[in-house]
C-alpha cells in the first residue's frame, strides 16, 4: 500500500513545520549521498532554512565543487519550483519527465 499524496503548500504550523524540514532535509541529503556513490558524480546541496541557518552536504569537497560551478561557463540544465511545479501538473502517474530545459547562466 502506497502513501498518501500529499498537499505541497506551505505548512502553517509552524512546530510542524521544523519536524518536517529536519525529516526531509536527512532525506534530501541521503538521496544526494546514494545518487554521488550510484552514479558517480560530485554534489553539492546548500539549504538556507527560514530563519537563515545554513545547512550543507557535498560529495567531496565543497569548495572544489562551489569553484568548479563558478568557472563552468558552458550550457548546463537549471531548474527553479516552477519547473518542477509545471511537470508535476502534466504528470498522469507514475514517474514525470522533465524533458530538456537548458538555460544559458552567467557566472559569477
Amino acid at each position: 500500500m502506497g502513501r498518501k499524496k500529499i498537499q505541497i503548500t506551505r505548512i502553517m504550523d509552524e512546530r510542524n513545520r521544523q519536524v518536517t524540514f529536519t525529516k526531509r532535509k536527512f532525506g534530501l541529503m541521503k538521496k544526494a549521498y546514494e545518487l554521488s556513490v550510484l552514479c558517480d558524480c560530485e554534489i553539492a546541496l546548500i539549504i538556507f532554512n527560514s530563519t537563515n541557518k545554513l545547512f550543507q552536504y557535498a560529495s567531496t569537497d565543497m569548495d572544489k565543487v562551489l569553484l568548479k560551478y563558478t568557472e563552468y561557463n558552458e550550457p548546463h540544465e537549471s531548474r527553479t519550483n516552477s519547473d518542477i511545479v509545471e511537470v508535476s501538473q502534466k504528470n498522469t502517474g507514475g514517474y514525470a519527465c522533465m524533458g530538456t530545459i537548458i538555460r544559458y547562466t552567467a557566472s559569477f
